[in-house]
């Protein structure tokens, strides 16, 4: 469905750039002081996580108008399209139903009027089946070995969504088996995997709903080669290959056997394929029951995303307090500090999540937008982060938002390290938050002992200006069912605001030209001609990839 009526006209826009009027100088160091109760105020749970937003530049009276805002914007409605089966993909006249990969209720989900629930069921089933057989060694290698590594082979969705959720639970990986994920068509990233491993004992997974996908068809190619020049044969190929794929007669072609290749389905976009056959490669590590319960977890935040009151709502208040910042505040950019080794791979997908679904400048209906969509998503895990880019974050020009996203107990607990790890974690956003006066900073440099006159010279440079928001979601530890639910979270939040800006989160129009210029510039690279029909720039920089050719 779309939305009605210009944004930016709207009552509660309007009432919204009042309140910012008044509020935008105000300082939340002061808040703190004056409300003992803010972080019981602001502060929500749902689905195992817990998600303190009371560091961010809002009042009550910020949210009522946000969460009117959401109201008049129609959002629940769009979440109940969006759940219901409609074809809310409205560029592409399909629905967006990942959601229904992880429906545990005993709900259908009907597509052009047809339950896909006993469709999904059965890919899961056989899923198990794969799992078990691999898992226990009843399927094996053409020297009947049993497998040691699994190469999944996918880019974007296919790529990141999987790694991340396998990096994130490591801890419940079999130890007999070993994951790699091939993405980039990079020469250098195929050899560095494939040299490590044995042919006899390396299963193949190729993720591609097309089956044609440039960069994956090519690394699937050089994988089927290096198979078969370094033991195996043609015949040996089914044992070695599988697929997830729409098209079953290029699987086929490839050498795949039928029964090996999974479904993949118009109606769930890459990015949210996780749940889908393409998180094959993680329920081979973690194990099939490990793998329902990290679909449990995004279920359960499905539910609470679909029936909470928006006030209460996980995903719809962190969209809101986004477009709060993008929309009236001027950011432009959004910073994912996960304190998990685990989940060093998140601040990517998320990059992928949020800025290839509402990187968009025009709307659903197709007008030109007038004001900001979706934020630069960025950033980095752990104390890392602080040694390198927190210093822009506390100082900087540039106005961030954070969200803190911790454990709160490890999987390896070794001396103190976590709540070492946890307190750097807690200052970093209270540092964010209060920041440091020049007054402060003087007494803080006499006090070590700096003249009075040389601590006013240097105090300026010390200063840390302090009210800058952000959010810390956290919960008891990294399991299968949390870290489903914290990716569902990220997912809704998405959707919801690009529900709010009226753009379609869940099409790509802009990766394409890219794909559709590619084939001739590489068809100039390959060739012997002098290159004239591009741009001055791209014909410069053939013309000087075919002279370095010639100079090796």
């Amino acid at each position: 469905m779309a939305v009605t009526g210009s944004l930016t006209q709207s009552e509660s826009w309007k009432l919204l750039q009042q309140h910012y009027a008044g509020l935008k100088d105000q300082h939340m160091r002061d808040w703190f002081a004056a409300d003992p109760y803010r972080f019981e105020r602001f502060h929500l749970q749902a689905a195992g996580l817990n998600l303190d937003y009371s560091k961010n530049r809002i009042t009550e009276e910020t949210m009522r108008l946000l969460v009117q805002l959401a109201h008049e914007r129609e959002l629940p409605l769009h979440i109940d399209s969006m759940f219901s089966g409609e074809a809310i993909n409205r560029s592409e006249k399909r629905p967006a139903l990942h959601t229904a990969l992880r429906n545990f209720s005993d709900r259908p989900v009907l597509v052009n009027g047809q339950d896909i629930m006993p469709e999904i069921k059965d890919t899961v089933h056989r899923m198990e089946e794969f799992c078990w057989k691999i898992r226990r060694n009843q399927w094996r290698g053409y020297t009947n070995k049993a497998f040691t590594d699994v190469v999944s082979i996918g880019i974007g969705g296919s790529f990141l969504g999987p790694k991340l959720a396998s990096g994130a639970l490591k801890p419940y990986w079999d130890s007999r088996l070993t994951i790699h994920y091939l993405a980039n068509i990079d020469g250098s990233h195929i050899t560095e995997i494939l040299k490590r491993l044995d042919p006899a004992t390396t299963l193949f997974i190729i993720q591609s709903k097309s089956f044609s996908t440039q960069e994956t068809l090519k690394n699937a190619m050089a994988c089927r080669q290096w198979f078969l020049d370094n033991g195996g044969n043609e015949s040996d190929l089914a044992k070695h290959f599988t697929a997830v794929s729409s098209n079953v007669e290029k699987a086929v072609e490839f050498g795949i056997a039928e029964e090996n290749i999974f479904p993949m389905w118009d109606w769930v976009g890459g990015r949210y394929s996780l749940w889908s056959a393409i998180g094959l490669p993680l329920a081979l590590a973690i194990g099939i029951d490990n793998f329902r319960d990290l679909l449990r977890g995004a279920f359960e935040m499905d539910e609470h995303f679909r029936t909470a009151p928006l006030e209460q709502n996980m995903p719809v208040i962190m969209a809101l307090l986004g477009v709060w910042y993008v929309n009236f505040f001027g950011v432009n950019s959004h910073a994912i500090l996960p304190y998990d080794h685990y989940l060093r791979t998140l601040p990517a997908h998320l990059q992928q999540l949020d800025m290839e679904s509402n990187g968009k400048s025009v709307t659903a209906d197709g007008y030109q937008v007038d004001y900001q969509t979706g934020p630069i998503i960025w950033g980095g895990v752990g104390t890392n982060g602080q040694h390198a880019f927190h210093q822009l974050l506390h100082q900087g020009t540039h106005f961030s938002p954070c969200d803190f996203i911790m454990p709160m107990c490890s999987h390896n607990p070794i001396d103190n390290f976590h709540a070492m790890l946890v307190s750097n974690c807690l200052s970093q956003s209270q540092a964010l938050l209060q920041g440091k006066s020049e007054e402060e900073a003087i007494e803080e440099l006499i006090a070590a002992g700096m003249s009075k006159a040389e601590a006013i010279v240097l105090a300026p440079q010390k200063v840390i200006p302090g009210n800058r928001p952000s959010n810390t979601l956290y919960y008891p530890k990294s399991k299968p069912q949390t870290i489903g639910a914290l990716i569902a979270l990220y997912e809704h939040k998405v959707a919801a605001q690009g529900m709010l800006w009226g753009v379609n989160s869940f099409d790509q129009w802009g990766v394409e030209l890219g794909k559709q210029l590619g084939n001739k510039v590489l068809e100039a690279l390959e060739s012997q001609r002098i290159p004239q029909h591009f741009d001055g720039s791209t014909n410069g920089l053939v013309r000087a990839y075919q002279q370095m050719q010639d100079m090796l």
